[in-house]
């Protein structure tokens, strides 16, 4: 295997920086900022957010939607009250415009012509 094919894998220091939270994490990472931690010197890398701000994994996670989806759904697709009647209204009234079409026979040929038999 070559050796020049992956980078050096090393031990990173990890900074939240919502809350300011410390880790160290092995990683191939390769940041230029150093900070020490616990008496030793590690590259940092800053994360946004960590399982020490995100509010899954601290227990704060607030609904701000509190209807379902189904409840949206019908709430963005439904008709409005005075629509749906008169569309209802509409229909109603076409139905009664519209009367059933009656069957039509094919109609018997009665009358053929004979040509008298040539002599």
């Amino acid at each position: 295997m070559k050796k020049e094919g992956h980078p050096p894998y090393q031990n990173i220091l990890f900074v939240d920086t919502a809350t300011g939270h410390k880790f160290v994490c092995g990683s191939t990472l390769q940041p230029k900022e150093t900070d020490t931690y616990e008496g030793k010197e590690y590259p940092v890398y800053k994360v946004p957010i960590s399982s020490a701000s995100h509010p899954f994994f601290t227990g704060s996670q607030q609904f701000v939607d509190s209807e379902g989806r189904v409840d949206k759904f019908k709430k963005r697709y439904s008709r409005k009250p005075q629509a749906a009647k008169q569309a209802q209204d509409k229909e109603q009234e076409e139905q009664g415009k519209k009367k059933p079409a009656a069957k039509k026979t094919a109609a018997k040929k009665t009358a053929t012509k004979k040509t008298p038999p040539k002599e």
